[in-house]
């Protein structure tokens, strides 16, 4: 199984800067997330974000495979002793020809002090037709009012229609003569 390593590198300043980068990947688009444990998708996330996953000798498929064998059975999170087991498999298939310690190191390397990016994320377009099609001054017809003059949306006012409860049919010229005439 994988090498013991000296304990006065687990309490390192460095093993610092790693566990924060994992608590940090740990409470990344979890709002109820406590940043002790890790799920697998985050797990993934920061090993390709940090370039342990390099595609090559670390692939999405070993990064998954690793996670399942160092959780706990029935668990979906990983604390972070099980993330440092996970790392003592991945580092020597990501840095062959290193010694386990060795690969350990540059694999943490890669880690501290990193945190989770937004790399990939949709941002809003304006490229070919978008902007014309964006531009609230242009539209026409019932869109039309859905809008004020400096382009900002209604909101339910200018969805709906507001329902009449007169009892009269809409358009109907003699509205309110009722009383007038009996």
């Amino acid at each position: 199984s994988a090498p013991s390593l000296p304990t006065s590198f687990l309490h390192s300043s460095k093993m610092s800067e790693v566990e924060n980068a994992f608590r940090k990947f740990a409470i990344y688009g979890d709002t109820s997330a406590s940043g002790n444990d890790m799920m697998g998708k985050n797990f993934s996330k920061m090993c390709k974000e940090c370039g342990v996953m390099d595609g090559k000798a670390v692939t999405s498929t070993d990064i998954d495979i690793i996670f399942n064998k160092v959780k706990t059975k029935g668990a979906r999170t990983i604390t972070f002793a099980e993330f440092q087991q996970a790392m003592k498999k991945l580092c020597c298939k990501r840095f062959k020809g290193k010694s386990p310690e060795e690969a350990l190191q540059a694999v943490y390397g890669l880690i501290e002090g990193k945190q989770p990016g937004s790399a990939g994320t949709t941002k809003a377009t304006k490229v070919g037709g978008v902007e014309r099609l964006t531009d609230t001054s242009k539209y026409t017809g019932s869109h039309k009012e859905r809008f004020d003059e400096s382009g900002k949306g209604k909101g339910l006012a200018g969805h709906q229609d507001l329902t009449d409860n007169s009892g009269y049919v809409g358009a109907y010229k003699g509205a309110g003569a009722y009383d007038q005439t009996h």
